[in-house]
């Protein structure tokens, strides 16, 4: 038996609740990993509230870092005693130990520690496929625009320093000054304050008012709009995530009317489908942050018995950097 956090049904923080529950011996194709850490994300409060809908009761989460116990059949990248990583589906995270999926498991390099590497993986693959594989038309070129919105979270801090190790010119927003800061010292070009600025100006005063050729943005409803406006013609909207809500029906005609545009709802999911993607995209960010290019920065820790709190400051905006949970 080791101990959970669950919910029975979805709603606010309060349905989450610690369990004690069964984790027996991984079938073909899994593994049972004991976990050291395990990473909190904003997709786990989409999980929560029934935004993004599982069969229930639900173990939550979507990372983690720890020890392989037992291995089934048919896995051969990893053994037991190996020190691992990943960010995968179904949930289950928020856990000592559980069984999963190998595909999606990682070694984890015996450089990069298992807080590290359970804050990264979701975040940093995020980071990954959305700088690598979500480009415009054209691709992105050293010295290219880019408007990253929260910049100053886990995944925006990460793509901060990644875009500067490209060569990239990455316009960040962020909810207050502090965060501005923060978003510039881990290599943002330029950093907006879009409480007090109008970030549509901003950036066109920033590109002379060109626009750029790719915004990132995992805020939904509240920057919509404003995203397509900053946008040169055949420019590229990849929508990632909803914090400030889901984005409303929109007609396609807006965008031939905005400049022939691009839009894309992205997931990571569709990235790591097979052991080859999620190993490959794996590799790069191992190296990144080995090198030192990309420094993973972990301003929150919780007990599990502290993960009500995890997720209200998580939704009030009120964290920096990544979150952990030590189980």
């Amino acid at each position: 038996m080791v101990q959970a956090i669950q919910i029975q049904q979805y709603g606010g923080p309060e349905v989450m609740q610690l369990f004690d529950v069964a984790v027996g011996e991984p079938g073909p194709g899994e593994v049972r990993i004991r976990h050291h850490a395990v990473g909190l994300n904003f997709i786990d409060v989409y999980q929560r509230t029934g935004l993004y809908q599982n069969p229930l009761p639900l173990t939550l989460g979507m990372e983690g870092a720890g020890v392989i116990e037992a291995v089934g059949e048919g896995v051969t990248h990893l053994a037991v005693g190996d020190r691992a990583a990943y960010a995968s589906n179904p949930p289950g995270s928020y856990a000592q130990a559980r069984v999963m999926p190998a595909k999606c498991v990682c070694k984890l390099p015996d450089a990069i520690s298992f807080e590290t590497g359970a804050a990264m993986m979701l975040k940093g693959l995020t980071a990954q496929y959305l700088l690598k594989k979500t480009q415009p038309q054209g691709g992105l070129q050293a010295g290219d625009h880019v408007l990253w919105h929260a910049a100053a979270g886990g995944v925006g801090l990460i793509a901060c320093q990644w875009a500067k190790a490209m060569g990239l010119q990455l316009i960040a927003t962020a909810g207050s000054d502090a965060k501005c800061q923060l978003a510039l010292a881990h290599g943002a070009a330029h950093a907006i304050n879009y409480r007090t600025e109008n970030f549509v100006q901003r950036v066109k005063a920033l590109t002379g008012g060109a626009g750029v050729k790719v915004v990132y943005d995992s805020v939904g409803k509240d920057t919509f709009e404003g995203s397509l406006d900053v946008l040169r013609p055949f420019g590229l909207l990849a929508s990632f995530g909803n914090a400030s809500g889901p984005v409303p029906p929109f007609s396609p005609g807006i965008l031939a009317a905005k400049g022939s545009l691009y839009i894309t709802r992205a997931t990571l999911f569709t990235h790591i489908a097979t052991r080859e993607a999620t190993q490959a995209m794996a590799d790069d960010l191992f190296g990144v942050v080995s090198s030192g290019a990309v420094k993973i920065r972990i301003d929150q820790r919780f007990v599990m018995a502290e993960v009500a709190q995890a997720h209200r400051d998580l939704e009030a905006r009120q964290t920096t950097g990544c979150s952990i949970l030590l189980p």
